[in-house]
């Protein structure tokens, strides 16, 4: 009997339980509901304040193709660091772009010096050249006559260095200068450089001097201009004219920079400037040419040019 109302006993507690246990279930449930709308409405809530929002704070409506491994996440403190890293990177290249500005600077102000001081020694090395001009630069000269000119023998005599009074070339004088043959080929502007090169060769400076100014005036734009006036310079400097050699050197160095004789001009140039005691201007002249054409300096001038730098003693 005392077993018997212990198993109703035992029936009854359970059945309350049981019965307590299924509003404890809806209750549960319904929780559960509760908080998946409520953390919803925070990731919709999330996504209107912070478009575009870290991925701890909510998940993205649209994902991509399924991630194959963990991907660590992106933190603020890393954020701040990477714009922190390109600011200094943006400040160095600023930093490094403003210090070759003003280098670039510098160097375009000290060629305009250069070039003023050129351009000065030209202009006054050309007045120099018309107020010193004499009748004996002019002298007539078969330079200009077909080879088989025959020579002027009713010329008066004159010494084949310089006089006091030149009057004119002597006899033997023409008759040399009638042997120079001059080239006849189907360029004639060649041809004219040519005749001009071949005097200055055999030592008649004068009539080198005629002959190449004849060419430079009549054939500007000819590829030879360049070796004719460079020539001409140098048939001055040979002439012991230093000054109008100068102005023909600068000319030729001015007319065209690229031109085949303009790093000559520009070195013989300096050559006329220490045949004046110019040492300044020599020195400027020098270091233009080092500075312009180093692969000519080091080549094919470069003998010219140590032996003209071992002359003066320049500052720099």
């Amino acid at each position: 009997m005392i077993r018997r109302h212990r198993n109703i006993l035992w029936g009854a507690a359970l059945a309350a339980l049981t019965l307590q246990a299924v509003p404890a279930a809806a209750q549960d449930a319904d929780a559960e509901v509760r908080l998946r709308k409520l953390e919803a409405e925070v990731r919709a809530l999330q996504r209107t304040v912070f478009p575009g929002g870290d991925s701890r704070y909510f998940e993205p409506e649209i994902t991509g193709a399924p991630r194959t491994g963990a991907q660590p996440s992106t933190t603020s403190t890393t954020a701040v660091t990477d714009v922190l890293a390109r600011l200094d990177a943006m400040e160095s290249s600023l930093q490094r772009l403003t210090a070759q500005v003003e280098q670039n600077a510098n160097s375009l102000s000290e060629l305009d010096t250069r070039l003023s001081a050129l351009e000065t020694t030209g202009t006054a090395a050309a007045a120099a050249a018309q107020g010193n001009s004499t009748p004996a630069t002019t002298v007539s000269t078969p330079a200009n006559r077909p080879p088989t000119t025959a020579a002027t023998t009713s010329s008066p005599p004159a010494s084949s260095t310089p006089a006091p009074t030149p009057s004119g070339p002597t006899a033997q004088r023409l008759a040399a200068v009638q042997q120079i043959m001059k080239p006849q080929t189907d360029d004639a502007g060649d041809d004219e450089y040519s005749y001009g090169f071949r005097l200055w060769d055999a030592g008649f400076f004068p009539e080198a001097e005629q002959q190449l100014t004849l060419f430079v005036d009549k054939y500007p734009s000819h590829w030879r201009t360049t070796y004719g006036r460079n020539l001409l310079g140098r048939a001055y400097l040979d002439d012991g004219k230093p000054r109008e050699a100068a102005a023909w050197f600068i000319k030729n160095y001015q007319a065209d920079r690229a031109a085949a004789r303009a790093p000559d001009s520009l070195l013989y140039l300096a050559v006329s400037m220490i045949a004046l005691d110019d040492t300044n201007r020599a020195c400027i002249a020098l270091s233009e040419f080092s500075e312009t054409y180093p692969s000519i300096a080091a080549g094919r001038l470069q003998s010219e040019y140590e032996a003209n730098r071992k002359k003066v003693t320049c500052k720099n």
